[in-house]
């Protein structure tokens, strides 16, 4: 038994242009594909009720029309094993309640792993959806030895074959004028279904034909998917499959089960011959000479030893970009924000509505986006290691240490990803098939020292190193320290909770190592303005709120005498009055009640400690994280017994209680929507804080014990 063709698909409403899903294997240059059609004309979002990220975008045609393009998460194929890629098979079969299925599909295929990437393209065909195949990274199979006839392979599958490559931009012209054809053919891709399964098939075709009326396409792709899926995600905003199937897969099952039919890899294997016959026509491989490239890369990049020193200078190298090259941008925001309060100064008269504005907004939100140089810049690297392949590597060479704590080396891609921010870091748990592992991997992501804790951390370096300059080697010396000191706390704490907490046997990784790729970076550069664009959106709605909060409850109640200081006002008003209360519960740590306004301040958003400080300490709306105005004040500041406040000690204790504390709201939520319960994220924030106290109450305690002040 086949699969079926139908006729030529007709979009419904020619006005409105066909909706698009791009579909493909991981790393296989799916998300480049659909960067390149839509451009900056995206929104990005997650699926209602599952942490998975939603693109959609929009692209004309070559007459001008408009064409909806959702690009849904990488796959090997339609059996889902983890959350999002339940999310793509749901959306192709038309499951999903908030994303109507797509007119047509472009499956995107590494042209130089022909035979897995088809798998998932005779699934698709399956469907019955018109489909386009973007047969993608051709210059890499050639350098491989391997020559694809796109020709050919058009004519087997019986759709277009659109070869492309993204070094160059090959190809974009030719898939937009595919995408662009009023009619497209189904496939008439064929492949057998084994004998002993085609009756099950058949009677779940007769069923829902007869009972629920589908067509039987789509009912085979209904029972073909039950049967090589049967682990059924149950998803929030997706609609269960048809009960009727369900139940003849379930019988069928059974007496498979008894006979000890291994019916799910009958169906793999009959797929892979069916592609077999295909590689044959359309595929030649020529024999390779010497050891390739990516090879030669590998033999250091992965080696035992090497491949650490390999991680260890671009880490370094990390660092050092973040402080040398975004301090003249830092220094041209510092400066307009400075004119910006100096401008609002000179043309309002004096009063409460003033100081909101330049106390308030500007000193708040200036000191926030102070560091938007520094997150771009952590972004363009994140997005480079990415498209050029080193991320698996780096992931590949962490597999052996993770394995000590109880976790797979696939672990350490969201936790790497949670140096940039823990928020798409824990969405890309979603592609750890455990449910363990991944609950463990969401409890410890946020250890890694996100970019929002980096304006604390520059902000305490400047006030803890003597002298009007850091020297460079200090800055990212103490840099790579909180770093190691949160990656090892995440290590530690993943190793106690797969042994008390979650326990589960250690899984083995299946990684693929993609081949090394010269980098995209139109690519690179629209993911770093598309993660500074939510960064300014957040900036300008959850911080300025924050910022005017905390200036109200700094300026109300107003002292009783008008002529009191900056400081005695702040000492009476709501803010001071919540930071004494906790200050018997920090004074341990070597804070104040200062110091605890800007913690309750930051556990909205770690950064916004920076513009707390600048508030408490009346700095100045101009100051910031790296403003020796700031600076000043911090080192000014007395106990009132006038001992100094911010010593050395107390500086570095206050960058290890940021290593540990989860200060972040907007993370919480995210924890919530992932596990679908309140429990973890709060569990989370207790686990995390309490350990940020005995860090800091151990590293202060101890330094005085030893003579440090």
């Amino acid at each position: 038994m086949s699969t079926e063709t139908a006729a030529p698909s007709v979009v419904a409403n020619p006005t409105e242009g066909p909706v698009f899903a791009i579909i493909g294997n991981p790393n296989s240059g799916k998300t480049t594909r659909f960067n390149v059609l839509t451009g900056l004309r995206q929104k990005v979002g997650n699926y209602p009720g599952v942490t998975v990220e939603k693109k959609v975008g929009v692209c004309y045609s070559q007459h001008g029309r408009p064409m909806k393009v959702i690009d849904l998460p990488g796959a090997y194929s339609l059996a889902a094993r983890s959350p999002d890629e339940a999310v793509l098979r749901d959306v192709l079969l038309g499951r999903r309640t908030d994303t109507a299925r797509p007119d047509r599909v472009v499956c995107v295929v590494d042209a130089s792993n022909l035979e897995r990437n088809l798998y998932l393209v005779s699934q698709v065909c399956d469907l019955g959806l018109p489909v386009i195949v973007a047969l993608n990274m051709v210059d890499l199979a050639e350098e491989a030895g391997i020559d694809v006839n796109a020709v050919e392979l058009e004519r087997v599958i019986g759709v277009p074959v659109i070869r492309c490559q993204a070094s160059t931009g090959m190809g974009v012209l030719a898939l937009r004028l595919a995408m662009s054809r009023a009619e497209l053919a189904r496939p008439a891709f064929e492949w057998k279904i084994p004998d002993k399964i085609v009756p099950a098939v058949n009677e779940v075709i007769h069923g829902l034909t007869a009972r629920e009326g589908r067509d039987r396409i789509g009912a085979q792709a209904e029972a073909l998917t039950l049967l090589s899926d049967r682990e059924n995600f149950p998803l929030a905003g997706s609609s269960a499959p048809s009960p009727i199937a369900l139940d003849v897969v379930n019988r069928h099952e059974e007496l498979w089960r008894k006979e000890g039919y291994d019916w799910r890899g009958a169906l793999v294997a009959a797929r892979y011959d069916a592609i077999g016959l295909v590689l044959e026509r359309v595929q030649r491989s020529k024999p390779r000479i010497g050891v390739a490239m990516s090879d030669r890369i590998d033999a250091v990049a992965v080696h035992p030893v090497w491949g650490w020193f390999v991680l260890g200078a671009v880490m370094t190298g990390l660092f050092l970009s973040i402080f040398s090259f975004a301090e003249y941008p830092m220094n041209w925001i510092d400066s307009g924000v400075a004119m910006l309060g100096d401008a609002v100064r000179g043309n309002m008269a004096s009063g409460d509505l003033r100081d909101l504005i330049t106390d308030g907004v500007i000193a708040g939100v200036g000191g926030v986006i102070i560091f938007l140089p520094q997150i771009l810049i952590l972004f363009f690297f994140i997005g480079l290691l990415e498209s050029t392949g080193y991320m698996a590597r780096a992931a590949f060479i962490m597999d052996r240490l993770m394995s000590h704590v109880g976790l797979s080396g696939k672990a350490f891609i969201p936790l790497l990803s949670s140096y940039a921010c823990a928020i798409p870091g824990i969405m890309a748990t979603r592609t750890i098939e455990d449910r363990k592992d991944r609950l463990v991997t969401i409890l410890v992501a946020p250890l890694m020292s996100c970019s929002a804790r980096l304006p604390v951390y520059i902000l305490m370096i400047a006030a803890l190193v003597p002298g009007e300059r850091v020297p460079l080697l200090t800055k990212v010396g103490i840099m790579l320290l909180m770093y190691a000191l949160g990656t090892i706390g995440a290590f530690l704490f993943a190793w106690l909770f797969k042994r008390v907490l979650l326990r589960g046997e250690t899984p083995l990784m299946i990684l693929e190592l993609p081949p090394y790729r010269v980098p995209s970076l139109r690519a690179v550069a629209m993911h770093m303005f598309e993660r500074a664009f939510l960064f300014l959106k957040r900036a300008g709605t959850v911080i300025l709120g924050i910022s005017i909060i905390l200036w109200f409850l700094t300026a109300y109640p107003k002292h009783e005498n008008p002529e009191a200081t900056a400081a005695a006002q702040i000492e009476g008003s709501f803010a001071g009055s919540a930071g004494k209360l906790i200050e018997p519960a920090i004074e341990p740590l070597g804070f104040d009640w200062q110091i605890g306004i800007g913690l309750i301040a930051s556990f909205a958003a770690r950064e916004v400690f920076v513009s707390s400080m600048a508030v408490v300490f009346s700095a100045g709306d101009d100051a910031d994280e790296t403003s020796s105005t700031l600076r000043q004040a911090l080192l000014d500041a007395k106990w009132p017994d006038g001992r100094q406040l911010f010593t050395p000690l107390v500086c570095f204790t206050l960058m290890v209680f940021y290593v540990f504390a989860m200060q972040c709201i907007s993370t919480i939520v995210i924890v919530r929507r992932e596990t679908n319960s309140w429990a973890w994220p709060l569990f989370q924030v207790g686990y995390m804080t309490g350990t940020a106290w005995l860090a800091s109450f151990a590293v202060y305690q101890g330094g005085r014990a030893l003579g440090f002040s």
